[in-house]
């Protein structure tokens, strides 16, 4: 399938569960698309490119380690998605390789997910935070920098100003994610 062909087939994805996860086992069956689908993804002011953001978060929660191909361009890119339907769900696949990194269980992420990957998730899920983005990608934000702040002892200080400081504007889920991130931050300092 070509890149022209398959952005056609998105043009068949809509909200519904059922077409997602038909794409995204598309994807997962034929991983010589994933860099196209990522194409598109990036191809940030078309109309079609949330629709591929939908299709790769789907991918990416049935089989996260499909990525680490794609790892370096995937995070050189994602600062450039600006279309609020795009940008939750990757923010969302964010969380999904921060979580993954963090597992209890090993898995390919662990070994794969270099320094530059991981500070560029950071600088986009700050940017997420800071700019004027709904509340799904602040707080799918919120979690990816919680967990990747561990390792870096300069996340939590931001991460820690800037929920304090947006607190009293933003909505109560935003606040809910926030007290909760807090917490934990707060746990964390008396270890």
């Amino acid at each position: 399938m070509t890149t022209a062909q398959l952005y056609d087939e998105l043009n068949y994805v809509n909200h519904s569960r059922e077409k997602r996860t038909y794409y995204a086992n598309l994807i997962i069956n034929n991983p010589e698309l994933v860099p196209k689908l990522l194409e598109i993804l990036f191809t940030v002011d078309d109309k079609i490119s949330p629709r591929a953001a939908w299709v790769f978060e789907f991918m990416s929660s049935e089989n996260i380690e499909a990525i680490i191909p794609h790892l370096d361009y995937f995070t050189e890119n994602i600062h450039k998605v600006h279309l609020d339907s795009a940008v939750r769900p990757v923010a969302k696949v964010c969380e999904l390789i921060a979580k993954a990194y963090n597992s209890k269980t090993d898995n390919l992420i662990k070994s794969e997910l270099k320094e530059i990957h991981k500070e560029r998730i950071i600088e986009t899920c700050f940017d997420y935070l800071i700019n004027d983005e709904k509340v799904a990608p602040k707080a799918y934000s919120m979690s990816t920098l919680f967990i990747l702040g561990k390792t870096y002892d300069w996340v939590y200080p931001e991460l820690k100003t800037i929920l304090e400081q947006d607190f009293a504007l933003q909505s109560a889920a935003f606040k809910a994610r926030a007290r909760q991130i807090l917490k934990k931050i707060k746990k964390l300092d008396k270890i």
